[in-house]
């Protein structure tokens, strides 16, 4: 490593580095709650979309060069990025640019995870970064980049790797890292039957988490290659990764916490993983700290008024309790438990819902007793609907998972009008 390298501070640093997040995904997992809307673009914590995350901790970091790449059912995507993330000053170097799916080469659309990057090509190198972040557009955390991207540098890696401890038996379902002592990854293995333990922790792997630093220059060559192997599927994690641990410097990098241990952070690929991220923020102390104002989650919403609770009689109290509840809703003499309220719901009298999730704009009548269920976007949920007590009922109408949980949406109950979800 040369002096120059050496004495590159934080800032030289972030401001010659370009993230790109790859927000394309089809999200197939979570059933009809991505039938309209790509993964990414999926509300969650009341308020936000699911892509926020990522481009909120861009900006905490201090990156402010980002592309966002798009193909699956973009639109309601695009049209939040366009609205919540135009703040940026071009002219000053900052930008959230979009980059959908253009048949740029060989008129294909986005083939994988490299494939993305590879197409967009010539708009990267117009940007001229010296170092390239590539992060998933779909995972709930709060995470410094710019640490990550220091010891990228410092350590002369070809490519870094964020990673995150989880138990072995867990772990089957990630790509796993094997490390020596020094974190120089030795193996990368796509979810393996029985992953192999880090080093003095024989409980805990290793899973990689999707987020790559990369100098540009080798990032370039290797996209190149990967395009020109007819055998590749055009992917980070099974193609580009495994094709240069064994020649090159691949260095793991843990989340973790002040204290050492890992932070936050969730996949939120099924409609359990989905339902439980968002009970999480329920907690007395969730390890998400939503409410941290030195790393606030930016977003765009509507202008709505505050959030209000109607009716004090023994049988009929608008309350809430371990619960979010977001601005433009009404709870009409209803009961609200460990349930997360997106804005501009409006709930009647004498309904309970417990241990839930009501996307934004969701009506729910009188006398209704909903648990365990996610309601999507626009739903009006009918007087005396009862969902979550009778799994054989439930599965009559709406779509149940393995785990008894219920999704519902505006198409399972006959409400066929559409609108940009």
């Amino acid at each position: 490593m040369d002096n120059t390298t050496k004495s590159k501070t934080t800032a030289d640093i972030l401001r010659k580095t370009l993230a790109l997040v790859l927000a394309g995904g089809e999200g197939s997992r979570l059933k009809d709650l991505t039938q309209w809307r790509a993964k990414p673009a999926v509300p969650f914590g009341g308020k936000y979309r699911i892509i926020d995350f990522v481009l909120s901790n861009c900006v905490n970091s201090g990156i402010r060069k980002i592309g966002v790449l798009t193909q699956y059912k973009s639109n309601s995507l695009i049209r939040h990025v366009q609205r919540g993330w135009s703040f940026m000053r071009y002219e000053a170097g900052e930008f959230v640019e979009l980059l959908p799916a253009q048949q740029r080469v060989d008129k294909e659309w986005y083939r994988g995870t490299a494939d993305a990057l590879y197409q967009n090509l010539d708009i990267l190198r117009r940007h001229k970064p010296e170092y390239v972040l590539v992060l998933g557009g779909d995972h709930i955390y709060s995470m410094d980049y710019s640490r990550m991207l220091k010891e990228h540098v410092s350590s002369g890696a070809d490519v870094t790797i964020g990673c995150i401890e989880v138990p072995r038996e867990e772990a089957t379902g990630f790509g796993v890292m094997s490390v020596d002592d020094a974190f120089k990854v030795v193996k990368f293995t796509e979810k393996p039957v029985d992953p192999e333990a880090m080093p003095g922790k024989p409980d805990k792997a290793l899973a990689s988490m999707g987020i790559y630093v990369f100098s540009t220059e080798f990032l370039f060559q290797k996209l190149i290659k990967d395009h020109d192997d007819s055998e590749s599927s055009h992917d980070f994690g099974k193609d580009i990764i495994p094709s240069v641990i064994d020649e090159y410097d691949v260095l793991a990098y843990p989340f973790v916490n002040e204290r050492g241990e890992p932070d936050y952070w969730r996949d939120v690929g099924t409609l359990e993983s989905y339902w439980q991220a968002s009970m999480d923020l329920c907690s007395i102390t969730p390890e998400l700290n939503l409410y941290d104002r030195d790393w606030p989650i930016w977003t765009y919403q509507a202008q709505q008024p505050p959030a209000k609770f109607a009716f004090d009689d023994d049988s009929r109290r608008g309350k809430a309790i371990d619960s979010l509840v977001s601005a433009g809703c009404i709870i009409s003499g209803a009961s609200i438990k460990r349930s997360v309220i997106s804005s501009g719901c409006l709930i009647h009298s004498y309904t309970s819902i417990t241990n839930s999730v009501l996307l934004p704009k969701v009506e729910v009548g009188r006398h209704c007793r909903i648990q365990n269920a996610i309601i999507d976007k626009g739903a009006k949920i009918p007087n005396g609907t009862i969902i979550g007590e009778d799994r054989e009922q439930d599965a009559k109408r709406f779509l149940v998972d393995e785990n008894g949980l219920v999704l519902v949406t505006p198409e399972m109950l006959g409400q066929n009008e559409r609108f940009t979800r």
